[in-house]
């Protein structure tokens, strides 16, 4: 589940629960993640998924729901 282990990777990062992590959920707004708390994100992410993240990329990854399926559209 690429939720689950997203949600692990953020709550690490960012030092909150994990139950406080929803699909609909913004970085910045939401969780409060400044830019280098997301590119801490972006790159667990790419270890743990093993994809890319361009930097055109994180422009458009402003929930949890987009970096789920930014993950699942580049796993297939």
């Amino acid at each position: 589940m690429v939720f689950d282990k997203l949600k692990e990777i953020v709550a690490d990062k960012l030092g909150i629960e994990p139950d406080e992590i929803k699909l609909e959920s913004s970085l910045k707004d939401d969780l409060e993640a400044d830019s280098l708390d997301i590119v801490d994100i972006v790159m667990s992410i790419e270890e743990e998924f093993e994809v890319t993240v361009e930097s055109e990329d994180e422009e458009h990854l402003k929930t949890i729901a987009d970096v789920v399926k930014f993950i699942e559209d580049r796993q297939k």
